[in-house]
């Protein structure tokens, strides 16, 4: 039974400082970024609207690469770009129009009846999306992001590593007083003989 508490112990430790040291990595790089975080070279994203469910989710972080080459995507190639109103977008090319400086991309929403209304400029183009989806974690980050979340979201942590450090401490020294009472009810027989 002790081994299994002292798992468990060391479980919820481990636990408790991974979610700090996660929490405090979300913050940090989503403040010094200025927007999402980014990751092995990977750009995170929030995708907050359904226009291309199923495929990605509202509230889903996805994982983009930045790309160099804006000219050489096709169809059925889903890319990230700014809009005429400086929006990030995440859309599935349908067409492609012209070549080289020229390019222009149509896209389109999974979800959408109909295709975006300007074409994307091929100097627009941010990144292209690479498959990978966390479902809900964007909601989680854009808490995150706000002043409240991360006062919380540091705080909290903090709070449950005191309260567990303050446990632990209680714990030795519960073991501890039972022995130093042993030993100085031994030291007070031992001047008696």
């Amino acid at each position: 039974m002790k081994i299994l508490l002292r798992w468990i112990n060391h479980f919820i430790t481990f636990l408790l400082f991974a979610l700090l040291i996660l929490i405090a990595f979300l913050v940090i790089s989503t403040r010094s970024s200025g927007g999402e975080p980014s990751l092995f070279g990977y750009q995170l994203k929030i995708v907050l609207s359904g226009s291309m469910e199923p495929e990605i989710q509202t509230g889903s972080v996805i994982a983009v690469k930045p790309v160099e080459d804006k000219t050489s995507f096709k169809a059925d190639d889903i890319i990230t770009f700014v809009d005429s109103r400086s929006q990030i977008v995440t859309h599935r090319i349908i067409d492609v129009v012209g070549s080289g400086e020229n390019t222009q991309y149509v896209t389109k929403g999974d979800n959408n009846e109909h295709p975006d209304a300007e074409p994307v400029l091929a100097e627009n183009v941010i990144a292209e999306y690479t498959g990978f989806t966390i479902p809900y974690l964007g909601y989680f980050i854009e808490f995150a992001k706000s002043q409240k979340g991360a006062v919380i979201l540091f705080i909290v942590p903090g709070i449950l590593l005191l309260i567990y450090a303050a446990f632990q401490i209680w714990s030795v020294m519960k073991m501890i007083e039972p022995n130093s009472r042993k030993i100085s009810e031994n030291k007070d027989n031992s001047s008696i003989i």
